[in-house]
């Protein structure tokens, strides 16, 4: 923990300055978000940037039949991907498809991208695509749940988060984004639901968010808990990436968008790309943005 204590600093919210000068005007003094935890974003991996060269050589020099060539372009969109480079990765995708059209895991990948982009149909063709040739894959009816979810259509990610919660359903993120459908449909059925499964999620980390959005625990105590059993950076930008984000949805969820922004660009500021988190910390900030701009048009 004293790796931790040195690693992380506390701030206080009036650090934000700006954009927390706004949170008094919705919810007046708030103890609740008095302290926050910053972890220092993670850096670009050497291995990343070396892997990403081995595979433009090898893509470039080497004698192999298209069907190796997809599945490199693939891995190499999935390095790019993971170190934010989203353009690159979406052109390396839709190569590898080009080459060999029956790549399950690049349709996925491109369906999570037309998803942040906000082209919801072009995403839910992909991931139709996805579940045509692999009904099995679990993850392509999550993502789809997710670009659902933000299309607008809540009943159908129910549907589809269903799905992929009843293969592990003592998951506390399955179990969340089932909430998040649900609290669009009927809030109060969704706390009863969210209880109920609670019930069968271990005593890990991320049973602390369950309990936030049910009542069990405050803000303040959330936050408090977010450096225990951790050990490194890398750990600790991980659960922030994913703290952060929930903690945003849930100051939505009490109409404290403000803060919510705040919560959503901590999210953005621990370079996890990789997380689901991240990714739509970002579409949620858009969407906010979107939303003010056309609450002041005339």
């Amino acid at each position: 923990m004293d790796y931790i204590i040195r690693l992380a600093m506390i701030i206080i919210v009036a650090g934000l300055a700006q954009g927390c000068s706004s949170f008094n005007q919705e919810t007046g003094p708030s103890k609740e978000i008095s302290q926050l935890v910053i972890a220092e974003p993670l850096a670009i991996s050497y291995k990343s940037e070396i892997a990403i060269a081995r595979f433009s050589e090898v893509i470039l020099r080497a004698e192999i039949s298209d069907e190796q060539r997809a599945q490199l372009y693939y891995d190499r969109g999935v390095i790019y991907d993971t170190v934010g480079l989203r353009s690159l990765a979406r052109l390396d995708f839709n190569r590898a498809l080009r080459l060999k059209p029956d790549l399950v895991d690049a349709y996925n990948f491109i369906g999570i991208h037309f998803t942040q982009l906000q082209e919801f149909m072009q995403a839910y063709d992909a991931f139709d695509s996805a579940l045509d040739l692999a009904p099995e894959h679990a993850y392509a009816y999550f993502n789809r749940g997710i670009a659902l979810y933000y299309g607008g259509r809540p009943e159908l990610a129910l549907a589809d988060f269903t799905t992929f919660y009843q293969e592990q359903v003592d998951d506390p993120y399955r179990i969340l984004w089932m909430y998040l459908a649900e609290q669009k449909i009927d809030k109060q059925q969704a706390l009863i639901s969210l209880q109920a499964r609670n019930q069968q999620v271990n005593n890990i980390w991320a049973k602390q968010i369950i309990q936030l959005y049910l009542g069990d625990i405050n803000q303040a105590e959330f936050i408090t808990q977010l450096t225990d059993n951790v050990d490194s950076n890398k750990a600790l930008t991980d659960r922030l990436c994913e703290a952060y984000f929930y903690l945003g949805k849930y100051s939505q969820m009490q109409g404290n968008n403000s803060v919510a922004a705040n919560f959503f660009k901590l999210a953005l500021s621990t370079n996890v790309y990789e997380f689901v988190e991240h990714r739509y910390a970002r579409l949620e900030l858009n969407l906010m943005r979107a939303s003010l701009k056309g609450s002041v048009e005339p």
